[in-house]
């Protein structure tokens, strides 16, 4: 299934409140990436680097970071939602992030994104998406996550 980008001007989006975007494409996360990850942020708990141990616990393989998952709603969103008119936006925070459902190295993951709600804020608008990533083959989502964002014209 392909995806397709929607093109909004910043101040067309208080009327978009309810629009679900996406999904984004599928984007396979590997081993090596999540390597990276691990040495980037310090967190090398073996259930994401070790094969080995990773096949004795529930997950059976080693999985992603939740983190890492999460870091990946910027390209991924990039895909499905263009705002216009921005002269720049900023991650201002996050209200709810649950990782429901493991996500094994070597899965392909993609989100799609509700956009919930919209306020203005001194020189722009808060958008708030209620993102929701999920794994090929999985029923379950691998990580849910209500995201705030400011844009600034």
């Amino acid at each position: 299934m392909s995806h397709s980008t929607t093109t909004v001007a910043m101040s067309e989006l208080p009327g978009l409140v309810g629009t679900t975007f996406g999904p984004s494409s599928w984007r396979t996360i590997t081993q090596d990436e999540v390597q990276r990850f691990a040495d980037l942020t310090g967190d090398h708990n073996p259930v994401h680097l070790d094969p080995d141990f990773a096949s004795t616990t529930p997950f059976g393989g080693t999985i992603v970071h939740g983190y890492l998952t999460l870091a990946l709603v910027v390209p991924l969103m990039a895909e499905i939602l263009e705002v216009t008119g921005v002269g720049t936006g900023v991650n201002y925070g996050l209200d709810r992030l649950r990782f429901p459902a493991p996500v094994l190295v070597g899965s392909a993951i993609r989100v799609s994104s509700r956009l919930a709600e919209v306020t203005e804020v001194p020189g722009g608008l808060q958008a708030v998406f209620e993102n929701t990533f999920e794994a090929e083959g999985l029923a379950k989502p691998v990580a849910v996550a209500t995201m705030i964002v400011r844009y600034y014209a």
